[in-house]
């Protein structure tokens, strides 16, 4: 073990303000807490669905890369997959712009264009399942639960289309005394006690007040930060280019125009201003090429 890892790692004021107010409604904590951890996973997904999951796999902050050259990829909170195969993603949106009911679309396909092989039968595929935990109440109906399935109008009934996948949205804001209320209290809580299901709290304590926990999480932080910012950077010098790109193209107009101005007066002996208007130059702008002339 190096000495470096036996002193505790300092970390800004502002980090560890922004660890202590995270709650399970953050997603770098709510990957975290729920990053291999059976149990909790087990909890979440039972309470949402209120069926008897096993949960064989659970992992935080998956990566999908999408197959197409320049498509978007995704990174996933909580990826799980049970005993039965059905594979799960749960995501925590604060932003309702985040929970657009095409983004849980892009969700399930990114999904299901992997978990078919070539030599398997299209009905193999797994049920799969997109859940958005919302901040507030997306659909704003006061239901603590939106299940989404496809159906298929057949003459005048209304019949379930079967093809196994769901998405549900469930409302983060929802208060009442049964188990989705109790939930979603838990993931609203930025304490390390009071909480309903015990996984869930000494996960939460685990990343918020003991030491190796904490130090994962605010390290997490600051990663999260200075990759906001290199990319803000990236961003400016590229917003740089465009603009000189744009503003080189403008001053080649305008060079373009005044030379036409020019040949104008001279070849019909006309006033700068008549030869501007022959050209169709806005007046406001006359000022701008007689200070050129």
């Amino acid at each position: 073990m190096g000495n470096d890892e036996l002193i505790p790692k300092k970390f800004s004021k502002r980090t560890e303000k922004i660890v202590d107010n995270m709650s399970l409604m953050d997603d770098d904590l709510m990957s975290m807490v729920f990053e291999n951890n059976i149990p909790a996973t087990e909890f979440l997904l039972n309470t949402i669905l209120g069926e008897g999951i096993t949960v064989i796999e659970s992992r935080g902050q998956v990566e999908l890369n999408n197959p197409l050259v320049k498509g978007r990829n995704i990174k996933l909170d909580i990826f799980a997959r049970d005993i039965n195969g059905r594979i799960f993603n749960c995501e925590v949106q604060r932003d309702e712009s985040r929970a657009d009911p095409r983004r849980a679309r892009f969700h399930s396909s990114m999904i299901d264009v992997r978990a078919l092989k070539s030599s398997e039968e299209y009905k193999t595929i797994r049920d799969t399942y997109v859940i958005f935990i919302t901040e507030s109440d997306y659909f704003k109906a006061g239901e603590p639960l939106y299940f989404v399935r496809r159906n298929v109008r057949i003459k005048k009934s209304i019949k379930p289309f079967n093809d196994g996948n769901v998405i549900i949205y469930v409302n983060g804001s929802y208060k009442g005394d049964d188990p989705i209320g109790h939930l979603m209290s838990d993931f609203r809580n930025r304490r390390t006690e009071g909480f309903y299901n015990s996984e869930l709290e000494k996960a939460v304590c685990h990343f918020k007040q003991e030491e190796g926990g904490r130090r994962i999480m605010c390290e997490a932080v600051e990663e999260y930060a200075a990759e906001r910012a290199a990319k803000s950077r990236v961003e400016g010098r590229e917003e740089g280019r465009i603009e000189g790109r744009i503003e080189g193209r403008e001053e080649g107009k305008a060079e373009a125009l005044l030379e036409s101005v020019r040949n104008i007066m001279k070849n019909l002996t006309i006033s700068a201003e008549q030869a501007m208007k022959a050209l169709g130059i806005p007046e406001s702008e006359y000022s701008k090429y007689l200070s050129m002339l």
